[in-house]
């Protein structure tokens, strides 16, 4: 699975002889052959084990050549503890609106179904389809139909059949995300079903940990519709009212529930195999710290669902956002309190056990 194997900085050395030796790139490589052999292939694993061992070593030895390595790590580590109480508070808050959501739903149901009828599941849809109904007044419906349907296909299909677009999808997320931070990336861009690499000049935690949160399928459905969008706008308005039949924004804006399915479908994708890879020690988390680099995945992940929710909801659910971030504050500070108690109480008897 994708994964940077290694990373050196570029920098000129001196050889024995006192020669300059030319400057080294730093290699972000996807190895899918290490990744792929727990959760695609078992029957590879003796093909591809000398492979992944030196991946792995490659990794560790790039992290022990950095001298401030482990203040850098120490470091970030109190940054990752830092972290864990907005991760608490965000994490209440997305909760709290998923609750709220999945009731204003509900509600939905309840008004439009007959009383009594035995299947108001099955009612609610029809009605929704074919009466345009709450499927198109509420687009958190489509979001969630294309994020099941992946979850279906990835149960059902052959695991590896998503190998490549992943893989593929990893090393351009990286080089994007090193454009971003002015660096250069070498024409040598391989993918393929055995692994693929990005070279590249520049290597930062961000770089790194791109992949796992930067969904970049998702992002590019989203960047199309929205181009579309304002093509279609654009056209209206240079276009004479006399000939123009009927408007292309409002004709884009009919199709809009093929675009949130497709955000959707990528999104489950990208969160999918975002799990698989951090709960197997990728080696993308130990440059950065792996508690630190667990805290910034989670929380950019939270957050970009979250947003989605809110802005795919049929009613308002900004307010409802805020109070329940404070009511996760609030429960945080409490659960705080109620440990310090219970430390404080641990204290006293050991001193009463042991005498002062």
């Amino acid at each position: 699975m994708a994964r940077p194997s290694s990373s050196k900085r570029e920098s000129e050395s001196k050889g024995k002889d006192g020669t300059k030796r030319p400057p080294t790139r730093k290699t972000l490589r996807a190895s899918a052959a290490s990744r792929s052999l727990e959760l695609f292939n078992d029957d590879l694993e003796d093909e591809f084990a000398d492979q992944s061992s030196s991946a792995s070593e490659s990794s560790i030895a790039h992290a022990s050549d950095d001298s401030s390595g482990f203040t850098k790590q120490f470091v970030k580590l109190g940054l990752g503890v830092f972290l864990l109480p907005v991760a608490f508070i965000l994490t209440g808050g997305f909760l709290g609106i998923l609750k709220q959501s999945a009731l204003f739903i509900q509600q939905s149901v309840q008004n439009s179904t007959l009383p009594g009828h035995s299947k108001p599941w099955a009612l609610f849809f029809q009605q929704s389809v074919h009466q345009g109904g709450l499927l198109n007044k509420n687009p958190l419906l489509y979001l969630t139909a294309g994020m099941i349907l992946f979850a279906v296909m990835f149960a059902a299909v052959p695991r590896g059949v998503f190998m490549l677009p992943y893989i593929f999808g990893h090393e351009v997320t990286h080089a994007l995300c090193v454009k971003i931070f002015g660096g250069n990336v070498a024409n040598r861009f391989h993918v393929s079903l055995e692994g693929g690499h990005v070279l590249t000049d520049r290597v930062n935690t961000w770089i790194v940990l791109s992949p796992y949160f930067f969904p970049i399928y998702a992002v590019l459905v989203g960047t199309l519709y929205g181009a579309l969008l304002l093509s279609g706008k654009l056209l209206d308005t240079i276009s004479p009212s006399s000939v123009q039949r009927s408007s292309l924004y409002e004709s884009i804006i009919h199709f809009q529930w093929l675009f949130l399915f497709l955000i959707g479908f990528a999104l489950a994708f990208h969160l999918i195999f975002t799990f698989l890879l951090v709960t197997r020690s990728q080696p993308d988390l130990h440059y950065g710290g792996t508690f630190f680099s667990l805290m910034v995945i989670y929380m950019i992940n939270l957050l970009l669902i979250t947003v989605l929710l809110l802005t795919t909801s049929s009613h308002w659910l900004l307010g409802y956002y805020g109070d329940y971030l404070m009511k996760s504050a609030e429960l945080f500070i409490e659960l705080c309190g109620q440990l310090w108690l219970w430390g404080a109480e641990g204290v006293d008897a050991l001193r009463t056990t042991y005498g002062n």
